[in-house]
């Protein structure tokens, strides 16, 4: 699998940043350096409130957790005789928000959730300026979008017409297959994926293997604004307890009618 690497400067340390499946994780590894004395990433997942803290994180997102295996774990949370490293924690629990990587990016990585709260056992202050400076990250990506988008209204205006034939025939998304609403996806992120683009973003590595980046790089201005309107759909779908189920056909459905939309009418022009 194909990750890419950005690095965040923590008060003179630098923390690498990697996305798996399109979520962000942060080395803890690396955030170890800003710790005084001795301390091993296996000393805070021994500790009971991460044991908890973790458990509940991989129940709200992560529906193959396996619950057996955590209830062990977590009666022997905290005992002097109690360890745990992260590669067991992943192996017994089959956890998605702690990640222990080998070779050019080695390391242990924790979902961006997971790394703010492990930020806290370096110290307070250290923990906000993580925060903030994985912010200043996200604007900065924010604005290289920008860019992206002044470029298709350029490129729009030369040939709009036949971009918006290209829409109708090309990017409306079928409707979702029984087999694709009754499988549950592990990452909330090919929820959206199979809604929008009919394939989970694995599935579309597949299909590109030479392709650099993921499935939303490729994506076309429209999708990118129908992905930005499911995406808040779906939070609040998830608010209001919908099954994953519910939530897909819906956000299809939405995904269909609102590129319809886009493609057929000329005002589209305007957000080129």
């Amino acid at each position: 699998m194909k990750s890419k690497k950005s690095t965040l400067n923590v008060q003179g340390i630098e923390i690498a940043l990697l996305k798996f499946q399109n979520e962000d994780y942060i080395s803890i590894t690396d955030m170890l350096k800003a710790k005084d004395g001795d301390f091993f990433i296996s000393d805070w997942l021994r500790n009971r409130n991460t044991v908890e803290f973790l458990g509940i994180w991989e129940r709200i997102y992560n529906p193959h957790f396996n619950y057996g295996e955590f209830a062990t774990i977590k009666s022997q949370a905290g005992l002097n005789s109690y360890k745990l490293s992260v590669k067991e924690w992943v192996e017994k629990t089959n956890a998605i928000g702690l990640k222990a990587t080998a070779g050019r990016y080695g390391g242990t990585y924790a979902h961006k959730d997971i790394a703010f709260e492990f930020g806290m056992w370096i110290n307070a202050e250290f923990k906000i300026y993580l925060i903030k400076e994985f912010q200043r990250l996200k604007d900065d990506e924010n604005d290289r979008l920008k860019l992206t988008w002044n470029l298709h209204r350029t490129l729009s205006k030369i040939n709009y017409h036949i971009h918006t034939d290209a829409i109708k025939e090309h990017i409306i998304p079928a409707n979702i297959t029984k087999e694709q609403a009754n499988y549950v996806y592990a990452n909330e992120a090919d929820v959206l994926n199979v809604a929008l683009f009919g394939k989970t973003a694995k599935q579309w590595r597949d299909a590109n293997p030479s392709k650099e980046g993921n499935i939303r790089d490729y994506a076309t201005i429209e999708q990118l604004l129908i992905l930005a309107n499911i995406e808040s759909m779906n939070a609040e779908y998830i608010r209001i307890n919908l099954t994953q189920r519910e939530r897909l056909i819906k956000l299809n459905q939405m995904a269909i009618v609102q590129l319809k939309s886009l493609a057929s009418d000329p005002n589209i022009q305007k957000l080129k």
